[in-house]
């Protein structure tokens, strides 16, 4: 443990952010897990769609607070829009 008084500080400010950090990673993957199963399942295209918004800000949310890498963000996004497009198109193809 540190000893100076500002270093005991920092370490009380890395841990709380780490946790924050941590809830908001959960979150994003929660959501993005959320929007895979909802294609698995063949849910409905609107509430998929609504899903991959709430993914979309959640990630956009973490991207903006430093947790993801700006790429990542955009790939995860890119994914998910892609997948869900392709569901869209398969179930207007019916």
């Amino acid at each position: 443990m540190a000893n100076i008084k500002s270093a005991k500080k920092r370490v009380k400010q890395n841990e709380k952010r780490r946790l924050i950090n941590l809830s908001r990673k959960t979150g994003v993957k929660t959501a993005i897990k959320k929007v895979l199963d909802a294609l698995k399942r063949n849910a409905a295209i609107e509430d998929t769609k609504k899903l991959l918004r709430d993914a979309e800000a959640k990630i956009a949310r973490a991207r903006g607070k430093g947790v993801l890498h700006r790429n990542t963000a955009a790939r995860k996004i890119s994914h998910m829009a892609k997948a869900v497009a392709h569901a869209e198109r398969a179930a207007t193809a019916k």
